[in-house]
């Protein structure tokens, strides 16, 4: 019986390259991008069964009810939610969730692996997994590798210390070294040398194994990292990590703080489907595309189009292609991106343009996600605004008022229950309760169905931040949002 093995999933990324669908508000571990669940939730299911324990999970404030939520849809328990105060990189994630998991287990296992691959093959990867756990548990520190099946830049590559069996098979074998991200003349040498693998950033290891390589080549990280988690406090059944001593903590890779210095590394090759879908171009990979090379998504329509992706995202829209050839066409509601498909990794260039005109559109979507559902604006205009308000069943927005607006909501599905002052009251399809400016309220849903409501806000001042919060089961402290 093999031992069990204690996923680590890391949700802390941006996925800026996979701008406009991927933003800062809602990054790309949390979206759709090529089926009918996230990333995340592949992640979550690919790691889950068999031999695997309950998953740790390490990721931002903002995300932590999207991680519950996803997982609950996924039907999968965590055993913990860490909440990182900020980014720093894998390095100190991977050191958190090893301490984290340590205090459980200080024996137990646990695969590091990113929440936004696509991995197909389930038994496949978890046959490569079960192969590594005897070197792991010797203390060995196994990365994975990918069999490369082109000169791909984008990646980092993994030396083996002697050629892959015929077949690539998951045999363990002692790792030679890392290669950087290579130009396109290095990265066919690696290929046609048939000793190189892409680094997929997943790992195995004893958490002893791991907190031992932290002590050794990184002591300055191990120190803060430590103190951070020691300080952790649990909030409504999350995990936060100690915000003064993680403000001091190097943002520093993994791989850069100690893989790339440890002698006690193991690789195993893993010959299978697999995909990071880092960019577009990777994106258009995977989205199967036809003899030609075309691949679409949503409303989209091409004519005499080749190595092409066009994906439309906003139903209401019509996204057509005339004569393109290499190109990706990414449109939504509120932003379109038209790139050489070659270009895809410099879309993360495009972001930081964007930011320094502080333009919203490079972090934030139209929809805003908040712990209870979400909402997105449907009109704005200088004294008025109209939202649409979906609210998860047995969720609620915080007991508030508002200093410079009034407010209409209509339900248009489900049934809400709506408190105004002292009057409780339950509002169903087509009915309609008025907020006067002031006035203490809430809304709730009740019901086993998503409950959504147009909402008419008036007023002076219309901004997110004009709200006094007197309760909230989701413990957000004043000013914050929704």
């Amino acid at each position: 019986m093999s031992a069990i093995v204690y996923p680590l999933l890391l949700c802390g990324g941006t996925g800026s390259r996979l701008w406009p669908l991927s933003r800062k508000s809602y990054p790309k571990q949390f979206t759709k991008l090529t089926g009918d669940e996230s990333l995340f939730q592949g992640a979550a299911k690919l790691l889950n069964g068999s031999f695997f324990g309950a998953p740790y999970v390490i990721t931002g404030s903002d995300f932590r009810f999207v991680v519950i939520e996803q997982l609950a849809a996924a039907e999968i328990s965590p055993s913990m939610v860490l909440i990182e105060p900020e980014g720093k990189n894998t390095a100190p994630a991977v050191l958190a969730g090893a301490l984290a998991l340590a205090q459980h287990d200080p024996d137990a296992l646990m695969l590091v692996a990113p929440s936004d691959h696509v991995i197909p093959e389930q038994d496949k990867f978890r046959a490569a997994v079960e192969t590594a756990i005897p070197v792991a548990k010797e203390g060995q520190l196994v990365t994975f590798g990918i069999k490369p099946s082109r000169a791909e830049t984008g990646y980092g590559w993994l030396a083996m210390s002697q050629p892959a069996t015929e077949d690539f098979g998951p045999t363990p074998q002692p790792l030679k070294g890392f290669v950087e991200k290579p130009n396109k003349e290095v990265a066919k040498q690696l290929l046609d040398g048939g000793e190189h693998l892409w680094n997929a950033g997943i790992f195995l290891f004893s958490v002893k194994a791991i907190i031992e390589a932290f002590e050794m080549h990184a002591p300055d990280v191990t120190k803060q990292v430590r103190a951070s988690v020691a300080d952790a406090e649990k909030d409504l059944g999350f995990t936060r990590l100690a915000p003064a001593p993680w403000s001091d903590v190097e943002d520093i890779s993994i791989d850069y703080a100690v893989m790339e210095k440890a002698t006690n590394l193991t690789v195993v090759p893993y010959n299978g489907v697999w995909s990071d879908l880092g960019e577009w171009e990777s994106v258009w990979r995977e989205s199967e595309p036809d003899e030609t090379g075309l691949a679409m998504y949503g409303p989209a329509t091409a004519i005499d189009c080749s190595n092409t992706l066009l994906r439309a995202e906003d139903p209401q829209q019509e996204l057509v292609g005339i004569g393109l050839e290499n190109i990706v066409a990414i449109a939504m509601e509120d932003a379109v991106l038209v790139a050489d498909i070659k270009r895809s990794q410099d879309v993360k260039q495009a972001v930081a343009v964007l930011k320094e005109k502080q333009v919203a559109q490079a972090e934030t979507l139209p929809r805003d996600y908040r712990p209870w559902g979400w909402y997105e604006s449907l009109a704005v205009g200088s004294r008025f605004q109209v939202k649409r308000i979906h609210v998860n069943p047995g969720a609620a927005l915080s007991l508030q008022s508002h200093h410079h607006r009034s407010e209409h909501w209509i339900a248009v599905e489900g049934t809400a229950k709506v408190t105004v002052g002292e009057t409780v009251q339950l509002v169903t399809e087509n009915q309609s309760v008025y907020i006067p400016l002031g006035a203490v309220h809430r809304m709730e849903n009740p019901g086993k169905v998503p409950m959504v409501l147009i909402e008419v806000q008036t007023g002076a001042y219309l901004g997110e931040d004009d709200i006094i919060r007197y309760d909230d089961i989701y413990a957000r402290g004043q000013g914050a949002k929704g």
